[in-house]
């Protein structure tokens, strides 16, 4: 049935990037591969370098450096209708106010016109532009402020057709998860003009985490690396127990990320043991934009990421409606990419 979706997401007018993402999950889904990372196919990672042993700052490299935010989100689950970002927090202060303000404390304060942009969705790019029309400054000349992730189609759980429920069309497309980032910077055409105006890092992390701000002595260390990714992470507790964590794969040794949606349900409390598995993502990431481009170019357009399988209704205010599978990536999983 995948010739439907294709019509389907051309006719939405979502790119080819956008297309081949969603073509790659749903041959995912219908090879019978095991979507699951099942505990004997991991294991712990034991250490990771520490931020505290690390000195080095140099401020040059903020030239070829651009800093993302996503900011997809709407503030739903808190009483807000917009953007999650445009909740209040202090002095009549949002989130997007603080970004935009650390943003400019930053270019102050090297002399570096740090590149920025945000990874807004269908639902928050208008009420996001609006409220930054007040810093006219935070643009980066000839760099669009925004790009926009994209959005897949349903799929019907009980014969895998595309959903369709012409009462209220919205309901037959759902966001792809943050692993989306990936394939909307490409159909965008924004890894191309990033790339083309000598960018080579990118620092990406959630509009709602204000502690994600440019850390130079970070940025060094990447750089210094030479490696293609780097994902900031953080000591589990058992207020984290629900999220994701590190491990390696039993099997090669290379780090993975694993969500509980990947995880057997049998094996739960093997995910929740924070002593065992101790970290967590930040979804603070470090991406080498010329790695980046290299990896998708020789995988057709896509960035190969495990698919995390959501079981919802299509209308999700109404439980009696059709049961529809929501794929789904993590744009931390692209550890396992490179």
């Amino acid at each position: 049935s995948w010739p439907a979706y294709e019509e389907k997401m051309r006719a939405e007018g979502l790119s080819n990037a956008a297309i081949a993402a969603f073509k790659y999950n749903f041959k995912m889904l219908t090879s019978g591969a095991n979507l699951m990372i099942p505990g004997e196919s991991i294991q712990p990672v034991e250490s990771l370098p520490d931020y505290a042993s690390l000195t080095t700052e140099d401020p040059a490299l903020l030239k070829s450096t651009v800093m993302v935010k996503l900011n997809g989100g709407l503030g739903t689950g808190m009483g807000l209708e917009k953007a999650k970002s445009l909740l209040e927090l202090k002095e009549g202060r949002n989130f997007l106010d603080f970004i935009a303000l650390q943003v400019e404390q930053m270019r102050s304060a090297t002399g570096v016109p740090l590149a920025f942009m945000l990874m807004n969705s269908f639902a928050t790019s208008a009420d996001t532009l609006a409220h930054l029309a007040q810093y006219p400054k935070l643009q980066t000349e000839g760099l669009p402020l925004e790009f926009q992730q994209n959005k897949a189609p349903k799929v019907v759980e009980a014969d895998l057709a595309p959903a369709a429920w012409p009462t209220k069309p919205d309901c037959e497309w759902c966001p792809p998860g943050h692993g989306d980032l990936y394939p909307a910077m490409l159909g965008s055409g924004t890894l191309e003009a990033l790339l083309a105006k000598g960018y080579k890092f990118m620092f990406v992390s959630n509009s709602d985490n204000l502690g994600a701000t440019m850390d130079l002595k970070l940025l060094t260390w990447f750089a210094e690396s030479a490696a293609p990714f780097a994902m900031e992470c953080a000591a589990r507790t058992d207020a984290d127990k629900k999220g994701g964590h590190l491990a390696k794969s039993a099997a090669t040794g290379d780090l993975l990320l694993r969500e509980s949606a990947q995880c057997p349900e049998a094996e739960e409390g093997d995910f929740q043991d924070v002593a065992k598995f101790k970290y967590f993502n930040t979804n603070n990431l470090w991406v080498n934009l010329e790695a980046l481009k290299k990896t998708m170019d020789e995988n057709e357009g896509v960035l190969p990421l495990p698919v995390i399988k959501n079981g919802k209704t299509v209308d999700p205010r109404d439980k009696k409606s059709t049961k529809v599978l929501q794929l789904e990536t993590a744009m931390g999983a692209a550890i396992a990419s490179f």
